[in-house]
């Protein structure tokens, strides 16, 4: 029986969403800064224009909570499902009134597909975007990176409803038993990576003549998208625009570093190195990457964009690392994605895409461990079929520790797996429906609900506004693994039946009521 979610529900809930927008407006300082630093002047109004909203908004609905008490998993399933949407309602603002989007739900595209890190793009002239709204799309990438509530976490703005919360967003691990501090060593992780990564790019930028402001910035920008995972880039010819090797090999390794999950980079500062690459995740990883690389050189073997081993090796490597990670990046064009790639490359990034990398990481899709877990269970009921009938057949894997593979773990990776493949079978005839050629329409569905962000020319400027809302369903969906999602969906709906609605008339009359009488 599905509980409605009552009007105090209601109002903890907005209380909660009002903390993450008050939060999320710090994200707008750092744009806001560099608008100033570079004189950029109209975009410094729309930032401050922006913080304003969103501060009035998060502080009308902060006061909307009674008392403080530990939030419920449905009220926290609220908070969590919702908070994507309305933060980049706002977050939509001042990429709108800056002039490169042709609507406002291209904005509102930009920004859900810069929280939920899907990195596709539907920006006009992105190379002469202001500086403050490109580190506005990074800021986004790095808030829904880390996770709203896992930053908001960190900061100790929940209290007692932060356990609630954090295992919502789909984080059921803990790197250490306290939830902040969770939280707070995601975050440290996260900026050194970064910090080290804007190193060593930025110094390869200066060496290929670019003005150190500018390649500080880039570095940073790029850095910020490789180890969130996401995929938005500052130059609309991607990271070809760069063509350099050693910028191209240094974001795949930090790629690879932002799909690990953040328990296994806790074993390694721990020096639990065995513990590491015993780890299910890693040697499925492994395993997954060695077969796709075969078929996808053999698939490029005929290839014109590929005619050569430095090209296939260099491309080929970069795109299926950019794939498995849900990165997005890309250093071929679109058009060579479509067009020149065999039919066999094409589905081997697809794929790529839809499964995904690490769980616990910034990384979408289903993940890698999902799969092996399925794998697992298959072959524990194969055993369990020709083994006698006194056998007893135990199937286990590890993952910071030993892990038994039960029945629960099972069906649950089979609920996730079917969610995704239903929404990229639904996407894909929406693409097909809208005029685009099946394989096209596959690959774009995917690229959406995995949030991988790889784009096949679907996702551009002014797009059909219906394709366009299902695409950003899909990101949103994604982003939440569906189960939050449906959960969310099923108690508003429950919530808005018209007994709901009557019983709320009859408490607020009782209210009134009884405040009458005394």
């Amino acid at each position: 029986m599905w509980q409605r979610l009552s009007f105090y529900d209601v109002r903890v809930v907005g209380h909660y969403l009002g903390v993450l927008l008050l939060l999320s407006s710090l994200g707008l300082l750092p744009p806001l800064c560099l608008a100033i630093l570079f004189g950029e002047w109209n975009a410094a109004s729309r930032y401050l224009l922006t913080a304003g909203i969103m501060l009035t908004a998060g502080s009308v609905l902060r006061f909307l909570r009674i008392q403080p008490g530990r939030l419920s998993r449905q009220q926290a399933l609220a908070v969590t499902g919702l908070a994507w949407l309305v933060v980049a309602f706002f977050a939509a603002i001042p990429l709108h009134l800056s002039g490169h989007y042709t609507s406002y739900l291209d904005a509102l595209f930009e920004a859900v597909s810069g929280l939920t890190t899907t990195g596709a793009s539907v920006v006009s002239d992105l190379d002469h975007l202001a500086y403050s709204d490109n580190m506005w799309r990074f800021m986004m990438h790095l808030m829904g990176g880390l996770g709203l509530v896992v930053v908001g976490i960190s900061f100790g703005l929940f209290g007692k409803g932060g356990a609630s919360l954090f295992s919502s967003e789909a984080r059921s691990e803990h790197v250490v038993p306290n939830v902040v501090q969770t939280a707070r060593f995601i975050g440290r992780i996260t900026l050194v990576f970064i910090a080290i990564s804007t190193v060593l790019v930025g110094t390869l930028c200066l060496q290929i003549g670019m003005e150190p402001a500018r390649a500080f910035l880039q570095s940073l920008w790029v850095s910020i998208s490789a180890f969130m995972t996401a995929g938005f880039v500052p130059m609309s010819q991607n990271i070809m625009y760069y063509h350099s090797i050693a910028i191209e090999f240094t974001l795949v390794l930090v790629m690879l570093m932002g799909c690990v999950n953040f328990m296994l980079h806790a074993e390694i500062l721990k020096g639990h190195t065995k513990a590491f690459f015993d780890d299910l995740e890693i040697r499925s990883t492994v395993v997954w990457i060695a077969v796709i690389v075969i078929v996808f050189m053999a698939s490029l073997a005929g290839s014109r964009l590929f005619s050569d081993l430095p090209a296939m090796v260099r491309r080929g490597l970069f795109m299926i690392f950019a794939a498995f990670t849900t990165t997005g990046f890309q250093n071929i064009t679109t058009t060579q994605l479509t067009d020149f790639l065999s039919s066999g490359a094409f589905l081997v990034i697809a794929i790529l895409m839809a499964v995904g990398a690490c769980s616990g990481s910034t990384a979408g899709g289903i993940k890698i461990q999902r799969i092996g877990i399925l794998v697992k269970g298959v072959v524990a009921t194969l055993k369990e079929t020709l083994a006698p009938d006194s056998a007893r057949v135990v199937a286990s894997y590890r993952h910071v520790g030993r892990r038994m593979v039960t029945p629960e773990l099972v069906r649950e990776a089979t609920t996730v797996l079917l969610l995704y493949g239903s929404t990229y079978i639904v996407g894909a005839l929406f693409g097909i429906a809208n005029g685009y050629e099946a394989s096209q329409a596959i690959f774009e569905s995917i690229a959406m609900a995995s949030n991988g962000g790889i784009t096949s020319g679907i996702v551009v400027p002014g797009m059909d506004w219906q394709l366009e809302l299902f695409y950003l369903f899909e990101m949103w969906a994604g982003r939440l693994e569906f189960v939050t999602l449906i959960a969310v969906i099923i108690q508003i709906v429950v919530s808005a039946t018209p007994s709901s609605f009557v019983g709320w008339l009859h408490v607020r009359r009782s209210e009134r009521e009884r405040k009458a009488g005394e």
